[in-house]
């Protein structure tokens, strides 16, 4: 239910109308749902693309992921928390690229107790074909990339807000 603005204009009228507490609860509470439905629902049809695509080149969805987010020499940890996940993780499917001989491990320049992981030529020419398969078709591909980078900026600033 709303009611008056408590507030007047300059002519003694009421500016608005305020909503009721309790509508306003439930209709954030209403809003909250869809979105989280429609995050939810994103987030799959990206995870299911990422899977396709992987299988194409007999990757995981992980070891896609890991290769994906390998974008120069880093760290265990650095990769993982790229790949949200933990590091305990990452370490197999970083054994698994490594057997395949698509990564190795290097001992890290200024950290004696780090290693850093670095693509092989055969690594980097696999990222590259997964990444060119990945741009196919994708769940936002009916967006603009100025709809792209607006909804990215909006998720952005809801999880770090």
């Amino acid at each position: 239910m709303t009611t008056p603005d408590a507030h007047p204009d300059t002519q003694g009228r009421p500016t608005g109308t305020q909503v009721d507490p309790a509508d306003a609860r439930e209709a954030f509470a209403t809003a909250e749902r869809q979105l989280c439905g429609l995050v939810t629902g994103l987030a799959r049809r990206i995870a299911d693309h990422v899977r396709e695509r992987a299988a194409r080149l007999e990757l995981t969805a992980p070891q896609a992921t890991a290769l994906r987010e390998l974008t120069g020499p880093m760290t265990m940890r650095e990769l993982a928390d790229r790949m949200a996940c933990e590091p305990s993780n990452a370490t197999f499917v970083i054994d698994k690229l490594e057997s395949q001989g698509l990564l190795e491990r290097h001992p890290h320049p200024t950290d004696r107790r780090a290693k850093q992981l670095i693509l092989t030529p055969a690594g980097t020419d696999l990222r590259e074909r997964l990444l060119t398969l990945l741009k196919e078709e994708g769940p936002l591909a009916g967006l603009s990339l100025e709809e792209q980078n607006a909804l990215q900026a909006l998720l952005q600033r809801a999880v770090t807000d």
